[in-house]
């Protein structure tokens, strides 16, 4: 979805066109992996933050344009909301000092954005849903300035055929509606990127799979939406609702939803691509007229596969596969897609060192996870930690050959089973050990606390109601709080909850 889109409207037959380019792709990528034509192994991770920009009042800016201007920094692009900016960090090899490395890029990056953000009155916030949005915000009219935010819009709308509905029901209940998908730009999110072999995709995407739940229950950080408080992390069913091409007919018929958990562990790449291509219809059926992906191989080269690039980009997978070429020689990535933004540069760096270890070890256990805990279990507990955060209990099988399935509250599951198992796979990336325990121990000690970014958001808010402030007031409170610790950047199992001073 990065690439310009320029074209105003679609013919009949673009979409008929198209789809006979996207199997052709299709089959294109299916040549290039028979003969084994992908890169080599690298250990390339990358990472892209999802940013919100806010006055000192706590209040979004729509100012993305006046802001990225400032910063003059290829780093740096829009996102879906005129409130919204997104960095991207070059890819690094996983391996000796990259998590303190990592952490350093991003607050020297971050830093110098928030003060040009400064200069014109708006401030960067890393935050998986800003408190202080209204449904008067997410707006078509507040789309950012790019053509294929506006093409897109139209293209799910269209195939909506009606208002999109929002219906969540946390602590509280949402219900409301929307003519467009502004309210997806309230969802601000870490991309984590794996570079991988096409012989360990399946095994790294199961296993993304099967600890998205516990990356989301210890890093929740999206509790509100609306003025109303909902699920710890509340993106994901915000995100899937927002963007949901299907009426209740087609929903009550079982068509699935472009934002999706899916529903099988794979067996190889080419599984997710194809399944992309057999349930979803394209959206944007643009097509490059000067690539026959085919014929590229034949010839000995590399094909774009364009076509299948920006149709794999409009299907919103929780863990999705991708397909680059790089120095002319094609990639494999998965690109995880689960964790909210922030809250500070210690803990996202923390999140990734768990993400990046852990799937490392699960990938090459003897007996996978994904061989003992059956899919629907993996998508439920993706709900259920969602919904219930750090204090979510999930299904997961027991140690041994027999052990069947039990269900385990994430704090100790992580501290007992899975920390350990992300130390080894760290180890095992060449990690330097003292970066290791340093961010494997932000994890650990959100677990003994029982505390992220979500349970210290809903804990302070309720502070601040209960020294009389009312909701808008208490929400706008809250942000500006979290603004001001976020920037002095201890991880947040350390922030006070509530705020300084008699009655905080």
């Amino acid at each position: 979805m990065g690439d310009k889109v320029a074209t105003e409207s679609f013919a009949l037959s673009d979409r008929q066109r198209y789809r006979r380019k996207l199997q052709q792709c299709l089959a294109g990528l299916g040549r290039l992996l028979a003969e084994e034509r992908f890169d080599r192994p690298r250990n390339l991770m990358g990472l892209e933050i999802e940013l919100n920009l806010v006055g000192g009042d706590g209040q979004p800016r729509m100012m993305n344009a006046e802001v990225l201007e400032r910063i003059a920094s290829h780093d740096f692009q829009t996102e879906l909301g005129m409130f919204n900016l997104e960095v991207n960090i070059v890819p690094h090899r996983l391996g000796g000092r990259v998590l303190d490395q990592l952490a350093e890029e991003l607050r020297a990056g971050l830093g110098y954005a928030h003060r040009k953000a400064n200069e014109v009155g708006a401030g960067i916030v890393m935050i998986g849903i800003l408190p202080t949005l209204e449904q008067s915000d997410l707006v078509s009219g507040n789309l950012s300035d790019d053509h294929r935010y506006t093409l897109l819009n139209e293209q799910i709308v269209a195939a909506r055929g009606e208002e999109f509905v929002l219906d969540i029901e946390g602590v509280e209940k949402l219900n409301c509606s929307s003519a467009s998908i502004a309210p997806e730009a309230a969802c601000t999110s870490v991309q984590l990127h794996l570079q991988v072999t096409p012989g360990r995709f399946a095994a790294v995407w199961n296993a993304a799979q099967a600890v998205a739940s516990v990356q989301v229950a210890v890093g929740a950080n999206a509790p509100f939406l609306f003025g109303k408080e909902l699920w710890r992390e509340s993106r994901p069913p915000l995100f899937q609702q927002a963007t949901d091409t299907r009426p209740p007919e087609l929903q009550a018929q079982g068509v699935r939803p472009r934002t999706w958990f899916g529903e099988r562990w794979v067996n190889s790449a080419y599984d997710l691509f194809e399944e992309n291509l057999r349930f979803f219809p394209a959206l944007l059926p643009i097509c490059d007229e000067e690539e026959d992906p085919l014929r590229v191989i034949d010839e000995g080269g590399v094909p774009s596969l364009h076509e299948l690039v920006l149709h794999n980009g409009t299907v919103y997978r929780w863990n999705r596969p991708v397909y680059g070429v790089a120095d002319g020689v094609p990639h494999l990535r998965v690109e995880n897609r689960v964790l909210p933004a922030g809250p500070t540069v210690t803990d996202v760096v923390a999140n990734a060192a768990f993400y990046y270890g852990l799937v490392r070890a699960l990938a090459e256990e003897a007996r996978p996870v994904w061989t003992r805990l059956p899919f629907e279990a993996a998508a439920e507990n993706f709900d259920t930690a969602c919904r219930d955060g750090i204090e979510a209990e999930l299904r997961w099988p027991r140690p041994g050959r027999n052990g069947g399935i039990a269900t385990v509250p994430v704090v100790d599951l992580v501290r007992e089973e899975l920390l350990p198992l992300a130390a080894a796979g760290l180890d095992a990336w060449n990690v330097e050990p003292a970066d290791r325990d340093h961010y494997l121990g932000v994890i650990e000690e959100r677990c003994k606390r029982r505390a992220n970014g979500a349970s210290w958001q809903a804990g302070t808010y309720h502070r601040a109601r209960e020294a009389g402030l009312e909701r808008e007031a208490a929400l706008a409170a809250t942000t500006r709080r979290y603004c001001e610790l976020m920037h002095r950047g201890d991880p947040v199992h350390t922030w006070p909850v509530g705020f300084p001073g008699p009655g905080g």
